[in-house]
This record gives structure tokens, C-alpha cells and sequence, in this order.
């Protein structure tokens, strides 16, 4: 990945622990090499799975939050909210 983002860097490190556990199941002290492929597609799926569920949650916060603001602005204007799809 070039120049990620805080987010993105943020997501890698989330998938230290789930990928430490996979690993430390398997077995800490095998060498990546002795590892059968089920074991490497396992650890793959482990990685990319934590990865992106913390983009999800993230962009839902970010969402989130764009919401609120959106909603006080139209709020301060006198306007009503809707709860559905903004277009």
C-alpha cells in the first residue's frame, strides 16, 4: 500500500491481535514456509477480514457523524429532518 491513510493504518493495526491469535493457534514457533495452504488462506481471510471491518466501522462513525452535523445545520435553519435518503 503506498502512503496510507491514518484510517488505513489504523486498520492494519487492528488485525495485529486476530492475526497474533490465528498464529499463536496454529502454532508461534512454525516458520511461515511449514504452514499447509488451508493454514496460509486462514490466515489471509483472518487479516483482510479485521481489516475491513474496522474500515466499516470506521466509515459508519465518520457517517455518523456527518449526519449529526448535517442535521444540526438543517436544524438551525428552521428546516425539518428527514430520516431517509438525503437525495
Amino acid at each position: 500500500m503506498i502512503d496510507p491513510s491514518d484510517m488505513e493504518l489504523a486498520a492494519m493495526a487492528s488485525c495485529l491481535a486476530p492475526l497474533g491469535e490465528y498464529v499463536g493457534a496454529i502454532g508461534m514457533q512454525r516458520p511461515l514456509a511449514d504452514y499447509s495452504k488451508d493454514e496460509v488462506l486462514m490466515l489471509i481471510d483472518v487479516v483482510v477480514t479485521a481489516y475491513q471491518e474496522h474500515m466499516l466501522v470506521e466509515h459508519e462513525r465518520m457517517a455518523e457523524k456527518d449526519r449529526a452535523f448535517l442535521e444540526e445545520r438543517l436544524a438551525r435553519q428552521g428546516k425539518s429532518v428527514s430520516t431517509g435518503v438525503p437525495f
